[in-house]
């Protein structure tokens, strides 16, 4: 990695939660990213916190309700829940405390914030992490039943007294060399027998998971039309049919599992609007849409997967199931009546 130390930029004449605008659209107005944004920003409302993320992660039970929302550029995913049940193994953690459901890459967690911004309702309140551009990994956002006393708590004992001018650093670009062998590859997928080899198999054969569709053959793959995600979206909530929706940031994975209810169109973004749980979803920004299916012991295990024009995954769909139990035809059927591309 390529890095920069970065000195605060200047702070502006009107505070930046005054300007009417998202944090994030104004950093990019700005040519920064959004932790720069708040490291800037001089004044009580935003708080540096001592980079302890592991601690940080194990003291947000106590801040009860809460509402985790994870993003990329083309997709929020917003659940209401209490963390919970963590579990954390060097780098990596678990938050499985239904409805909330994450998976914490740490490595990537880099740089912390307990923020307050004033607003006619009271203090909006929040825990918001960043990876090492600058980047949301995951934000925190405090809700009426959450327990502000353990907020401020956890402000207090994180906050760093004297932070450092912030440290961005480039991620490199990743080279994907292209698998030597794709018999042999297809041969290996088609014998695997739980969805947890997948990624270990990509390493060996040189492919990230886009690149791995190119390979796999007909048998596994089917390209999708647009508006692959409103159709199953809609088919889904008018077939009560729950499902599981995965969205990613760099460092975390973000896990929606049940029924969705209420969907709505607006503009570019395809929406489910239900209690405890919101996705906001920019069609436009997906270039591809793959039905997948993948072999298990329990039989092939069916996802909707959408990309981004960049390749990146945007986001992940499977068929809600038991563990130890074949999907539901169902959801089979579902996928398999989505148009093709």
């Amino acid at each position: 990695m390529e890095a920069s130390s970065l000195a605060a930029a200047p702070t502006a004449a009107v505070p930046f939660f005054a300007t009417g605008k998202r944090a994030r659209d104004l950093a990019r107005e700005r040519g920064l990213s959004e932790a720069e944004l708040l490291a800037g920003h001089d004044g009580p409302e935003v708080v540096r916190l001592r980079p302890e993320m592991a601690a940080i992660v194990e003291a947000m039970p106590a801040l009860g309700e809460v509402m985790s929302l994870t993003r990329n550029e083309a997709a929020v995913h917003e659940i209401v829940g209490t963390f919970g049940e963590i579990s954390l193994s060097g780098h990596m953690g678990l938050v499985v405390n239904p409805p909330l459901d994450l998976r914490l890459l740490l490595k990537h967690w880099h740089h912390a914030f307990a923020v307050a911004l004033p607003d006619e309702k009271g203090p909006r309140r929040s825990l918001q992490i960043f990876d090492a551009e600058g980047e949301a990994v995951i934000k925190i956002h405090l809700r009426p039943a959450s327990d502000v006393a353990a907020f401020d708590a956890l402000r207090q004992r994180f906050a760093d007294p004297v932070p450092q001018p912030l440290s961005i650093v480039a991620y490199p670009v990743e080279e994907v060399t292209g698998t030597a062998d794709a018999e042999a590859f297809r041969r290996e997928f088609a014998a695997m027998r739980d969805v947890h080899e997948f990624f270990p198999m990509l390493r060996r054969h040189g492919l990230d998971r886009r690149g791995s569709l190119d390979v796999m053959g007909d048998q596994h793959v089917r390209r999708l039309g647009k508006g692959a995600a409103t159709a199953l979206l809609t088919a889904a909530s008018e077939q009560a049919l729950p499902i599981m929706c995965f969205v990613g940031s760099r460092g975390c994975i973000q896990i929606f599992t049940g029924h969705v209810k209420n969907i709505k169109a607006m503009g570019p973004w395809i929406n489910v609007l239900d209690p405890g749980f919101d996705l906001h979803l920019r069609e436009d920004l997906v270039a591809e849409a793959f039905e997948v299916r993948k072999p298990s012991k329990d039989g092939d295990l069916t996802t909707v997967e959408l990309y981004d024009a960049g390749r990146k995954l945007v986001a992940q769909f499977y068929g809600e199931r038991r563990r130890d139990h074949p999907e539901e035809a169902a959801w089979r059927q579902l996928t398999a009546g989505l148009a093709g591309g």
